[in-house]
């Protein structure tokens, strides 16, 4: 990636759009080279998807529960994050390292569904127990990390000399 990859992703995540012609007036990046740009992130996997971020209060989707899970299994993590990510509800799982084996973020429509969650973890065989933090207010959760760095950063980090 080069400087114009750089500057064309920072300008989707904070704009919120992939609009060639929106993205023109942010960069000064012309449209047919943005175009060509995007194809290019495309094939090369950076840009996975075309689809609309969601406002998941709105959506009906504001009850936000963040889970310590530790387990006991034989044979791979993966195969226990796969279950733990199939539970409904589930929108991020990640393995970690140190006493919780996966931290895991739940969005559901309410309070009530929290119970159901829990005993969906209970179902699965290798889940030993779970640490349930019931968020009252999200202070910052966005679908677009870039957002959080400055454009200087990420053209130090991510462009190519």
């Amino acid at each position: 990636m080069d400087e114009r990859d750089v500057r064309l992703l920072k300008a989707i995540s904070d704009l919120g759009t992939g609009s060639p012609e929106t993205l023109h007036e942010e960069t000064d990046i012309p449209v047919s080279t943005i175009h060509y740009r995007l194809n290019n992130l495309r094939d090369e996997g950076v840009v996975e998807n075309d689809l609309y971020d969601l406002d998941l209060d709105e959506l009906g989707l504001g009850v936000t529960v963040v889970l310590e899970v530790l387990t006991t299994y034989e044979g791979s993590y993966e195969d226990v994050g796969r279950k733990i990510s199939d539970i409904e509800g589930v929108t991020q799982t990640f393995f970690t390292m140190g006493e919780t084996d996966f931290m895991v973020v739940a969005r559901l429509p309410h309070s009530d569904d929290v119970e159901r969650l829990i005993s969906d973890f209970e179902a699965i065989p290798e889940v030993d127990r779970t640490n349930s933090t019931f968020v009252v207010a999200r202070q910052k959760d966005t679908p677009r990390p870039l957002q959080s760095y400055s454009l200087e950063t990420l053209l130090e980090e991510l462009a190519d000399e």
